[in-house]
């Protein structure tokens, strides 16, 4: 039996989470069992009650804003710790399809691929802002160009991880961690996969990403995952002295 731990990063995500919980898949696929944590940045509203109600089998809960950086980095880690075979990242938003996490994570299953993406732009994408598709766009082809592959859509908040990933991986930065895990997963080596998603605009809630301080944190992220090699980049692995809990669901 395969353990795919689902990680669902959340910030003041009440009205959405739920909905995001109650389509992962459960049961739906042989031989593989789904298991959800829920990493809860600080909210203010109701957001850990929510997924409580809607069956998160874990949530760890901060009492302050780590940043989504750091948020995925622990979300991974505490995965590989409980011996999850395959870790899925899933934006709590429900802008992304988790009643489609079974296809997301066939390439890994059938030992095809190590990290998978989710990608919005192998379909038709209905409603997103130019701004918002412009910034993907320019933002993927600098990965690509880095790479020297093709990306689709580096910015997906659907992404899969097998077990050897989520071992190695690093994330340098606190901030976000689109690009730079991207980065620094397929410059040490590992397969990348790239399945079609369906994509839905948020209709709740508000975007944590700013212009400003996107740019500002991570154009400098990029540089230093690029100029350092994947192995050197443990400067930053976990935040320090910032209250964190884990309850059992």
């Amino acid at each position: 039996m395969k353990k795919v731990m689902i990680i669902i990063p959340a910030l003041n995500e009440e009205e959405a989470i739920g909905k995001v919980i109650a389509k992962v898949p459960r049961n739906q696929v042989e031989g593989v069992k789904f298991e959800v944590l829920v990493i809860d940045d600080g909210s203010t509203d109701r957001t850990i009650e929510v997924a409580k109600e809607h069956g998160a089998d874990y949530i760890i809960s901060h009492a302050d804003n780590w940043g989504l950086g750091a948020t995925i980095r622990q979300g991974l880690e505490w995965a590989y710790e409980q011996g999850a075979d395959i870790g899925v990242m899933i934006d709590s938003d429900n802008e992304y399809p988790a009643d489609e996490i079974d296809n997301l994570i066939n390439p890994i299953l059938k030992d095809k691929a190590d990290y998978v993406l989710g990608s919005r732009f192998m379909k038709k994408v209905r409603g997103m802002t130019v701004m918002r598709r412009l910034g993907n766009y320019v933002f993927t082809l600098l990965q690509s160009i880095l790479l020297g592959r093709w990306i689709t859509d580096g910015q997906t908040g659907m992404r899969a991880f097998s077990r050897e990933v989520m071992r190695d991986f690093r994330i340098i930065h606190d901030y976000n961690y689109a690009q730079v895990i991207t980065l620094n997963i397929l410059r040490q080596g590992y397969r990348l996969g790239q399945v079609p998603i369906n994509y839905s605009v948020r209709e709740t809630g508000d975007s944590f990403i700013k212009f400003r301080e996107y740019m500002t944190q991570v154009l400098p992220a990029i540089w230093e995952e690029m100029t350092n090699s994947p192995e050197e980049n443990i400067k930053i692995i976990r935040k320090e002295g910032l209250s964190t809990s884990v309850r059992v669901c």
